[in-house]
């Protein structure tokens, strides 16, 4: 189908906006931080928080969510996008702000250090050891550490994936599930169909995505290992259940759906929605965007869903496979 009119009067607003790629890192962060201002007011909760504590870099910062209630509450580890580099807790806080309260969840929204100034593994590194943090202190979080979801937009889905993925491999905490919006799962090359039709014109680039990887690996080479590149696993069995959303317009969603499929192929229950019309971040436009409404709802309700089923013997089960 055509663009969604909506999201094409947003993309007229940004004609003649610099590209992203064309832009030094400080300024381009800048640029984003500026998105704050055209979002809508997000969903109330009842507290919220920030927490320091020990990282693999030093102090990692979390901003944590608490929805109205009484707990203890179903926990979601949220890792924001914006290709490793841009980005902030503030960019996505009416993002968490939006699944706390829809979903009835804790969220914890970890600072992971951005490259080029720290490159892979690090941001991922930081994501891991704020998910096993957040499990060991649960109880001071009010949260539930047998019912933790991963989930992040772009590449912070990517994060999600590949938190996942190392929490598998490397003995917990347990993991109920993963939220993947939009997710980088593959490198840009060789690239896939989306990518090629979708390579301009409906806000990422795939000339940006190259920026990112670029600023995100110290080697091109590091892009065959399933951390940095979920899709490129051996394995996708013993890996939590998965709800992925992709957009009609966006480079990534063949990689997105192809994730799904390999983790649907390994007997892994997923759910897989394709929003037509939209484009690459629609998400931040919750509020503004009549699918973008839709696409949160469909994320909190797959998240209560997901909460209210008792664990069975393969979610979050630890196996003995390696990517």
């Amino acid at each position: 189908m055509p663009v969604d009119p909506q999201i094409q009067a947003l993309l007229d607003k940004g004609t003649g906006v610099p590209a992203t790629h064309t832009l030094p890192v400080p300024e381009a962060r800048r640029q984003y931080e500026a998105r704050i201002a055209l979002m809508a007011t997000p969903a109330a909760v009842a507290e919220v928080s920030e927490r320091h504590l020990a990282g693999p870099g030093g102090p990692l910062l979390a901003r944590i969510y608490r929805p109205h209630g009484t707990g203890p509450f179903p926990l979601v580890m949220f890792f924001h996008g914006s290709g490793f580099v841009l980005c902030s807790l503030d960019t996505h806080d009416g993002m968490c702000r939006n699944l706390c309260a829809g979903a009835g969840c804790v969220v914890v929204s970890v600072d992971y250090r951005l490259a080029p100034e720290h490159k892979f593994p690090a941001p991922l590194d930081d994501c891991v050891t704020a998910t096993r943090w957040a499990a060991e202190h649960a109880g001071e979080l009010m949260a539930d550490a047998g019912t933790i979801v991963v989930a992040g937009d772009s590449a912070g889905g990517n994060l999600a994936a590949a938190t996942a993925l190392r929490l598998r491999d490397e003995g917990g905490p347990r993991l109920r599930g993963q939220l993947l919006m939009y997710p980088v799962t593959d490198y840009h090359t060789p690239g896939t169909r989306s990518y090629r039709d979708n390579a301009e014109g409906y806000g990422l680039t795939r000339e940006t995505m190259e920026w990112f990887w670029d600023h995100y690996l110290a080697d091109p080479a590091d892009a065959a290992n399933p951390y940095a590149a979920p899709l490129r696993a051996a394995c996708f069995e013993a890996l939590p259940p998965a709800l992925v959303l992709t957009a009609e317009y966006d480079p990534l969603r063949d990689e997105g759906e192809d994730f799904a499929a390999r983790l649907q192929a390994a007997g892994v229950s997923v759910q897989l929605t394709r929003w037509d019309g939209m484009n690459h971040g629609f998400l931040f436009w919750v509020g503004k965007v009549d699918k973008a409404d839709g696409a949160m709802a469909e994320c909190t309700a797959w998240l209560r869903a997901l909460f209210a089923e008792p664990a069975g013997p393969a979610d979050g089960r630890q196996g003995q496979a390696r990517p």
